[in-house]
């Protein structure tokens, strides 16, 4: 896998500082133009009827709350509007933007062909995120999928829906395998910094070899290697 993460500088001279004030990224000129101009913002409440399904995502990482409505063509099954809203960070804005132009690219993707998108491919198209404003490539991809599952539960197509299943890695603490991917996501790409974040293993040290296993997996999947600088 490519390295998706942008250009980045010892200290705070650049867009998006590190918690720790020793790294910073410079956003790419794609993204920052889909921060000021983002593309197919709903910028008002949505009309009675106006769309047909409607997705709805949070993540706790920078207090980004994003909500997408698709109209969708109930003969072909092609998105043809892709309206969203988002609280949340410049990050978050510039990949949603993004994921609504590619979805909405030469007449519309079906419901079947936006479900293939992968963060990545939000990130490719920006020019990279800052490693700890991944998350926000993931959030806007979550929410893609939620409205369609949206659409297949409004028109009785209960077979077709995606159910994305976690499962529990440590029962004393209860946190699952989803957990952890969303800490790595989110910056904690060590067993130390996972564990702060989620207290798994604390009071169960023998999960830890597994959890070690996660943190490895899902830095290679999102990341390509070791842990990010």
């Amino acid at each position: 896998m490519g390295n998706h993460s942008s250009k980045s500088k010892p200290g705070t001279g650049g867009d998006v500082s590190s918690h720790d004030k020793t790294q910073s990224w410079f956003y790419s000129d794609i993204v920052k133009d889909h921060f000021f101009n983002p593309r197919n913002f709903l910028d008002r409440e949505p009309e009675e009827g106006e769309f047909n399904a409607v997705g709805k995502v949070g993540s706790p990482a920078c207090g980004d709350e994003l909500r997408v409505w698709l109209l969708v063509d109930s003969s072909s099954e092609q998105i043809k509007s892709f309206r969203w809203k988002t609280f949340g960070c410049g990050s978050a804005i510039a990949a949603t933007s993004m994921i609504s132009e590619m979805v909405l690219e030469n007449g519309g993707m079906t419901l079947s062909e936006a479900r293939t998108i992968k963060p990545q491919d939000v990130m490719e198209r920006l020019g990279g995120l800052p490693a700890r404003k991944f998350h926000c490539s993931v959030l806007c991809d979550k929410a893609l999928r939620d409205a369609v599952n949206d659409y297949y539960r409004r028109t009785g197509q209960f077979d077709r829906i995606a159910v994305e299943a976690t499962r529990i890695i440590d029962p004393v603490s209860r946190v699952t395998d989803r957990d952890i991917e969303e800490a790595v996501l989110e910056g904690a790409q060590t067993l130390e910094l996972v564990q702060q974040k989620t207290k798994v293993g604390i009071g169960n040290p023998s999960v830890l070899p597994a959890v070690e296993e996660l943190i490895k997996f899902y830095r290679e999947k999102y990341f390509g290697g070791g842990p990010q600088e």
